[in-house]
């Protein structure tokens, strides 16, 4: 299950300017290079793009633009679930973003699980468990000082403080 390739709406869903399709692992790339249609002399196949590059072009389904978008390419281990990683950014609204994600899944990606990218990023050492724990908490932060806390634990500096006192522990046991 892990080594399939995954996509989800990462933006709230509504009506909105701008929505981000998020797909993720080994055929990344080869879904977006048979959904994407690069337009200008600059502009290039995800597969043939250098990583942390951002693309001008269109969606195509059937032979049909289904948006003009703006695809971006994250090539692993520099992403966020340390797996080849393409955003591609749409209008928003919620026909077109459905639209755009149908034709990802039409290609070769399945539907992420709720949470799935976090999960990845855990498995592949991405981040630790309560850095994994912190991105539910940032998501639903209420208060500045959850937003604050949230940012804190993603960071690192929880995971810091208890491998800290573990190794004051062993230091003592020793």
């Amino acid at each position: 299950m892990f080594d399939d390739t995954i996509a989800a709406i990462a933006t709230p869903l509504g009506e909105g300017g701008l929505a981000v399709i998020r797909i993720s692992g080994a055929q990344a790339l080869a879904v977006a290079d048979k959904t994407f249609v690069p337009i200008g002399k600059n502009s290039t196949k995800p597969s043939a793009a250098t990583s942390h590059t951002i693309h001008y072009g269109r969606m195509v389904r059937a032979g049909q633009t289904v948006d003009e978008v703006l695809c971006a390419v994250l090539r692993a281990p520099r992403t966020y679930t340390r797996e080849d990683v393409v955003e591609i950014t749409c209008h928003g609204g919620i026909l077109a973003t459905k639209t755009v994600l149908d034709t990802v899944l039409e290609n070769g990606a399945r539907l992420a699980l709720p949470g799935e990218f976090t999960q990845r990023a855990f498995l592949n050492g991405r981040l630790d468990l309560t850095q994994a724990e912190a991105v539910a908490d940032l998501i639903h932060s209420r208060t500045d000082l959850a937003l604050r806390a949230a940012n804190e634990q993603l960071a690192g500096k929880l995971s810091a403080r208890i491998n800290q006192l573990r190794d004051d522990l062993m230091h003592t046991l020793a």
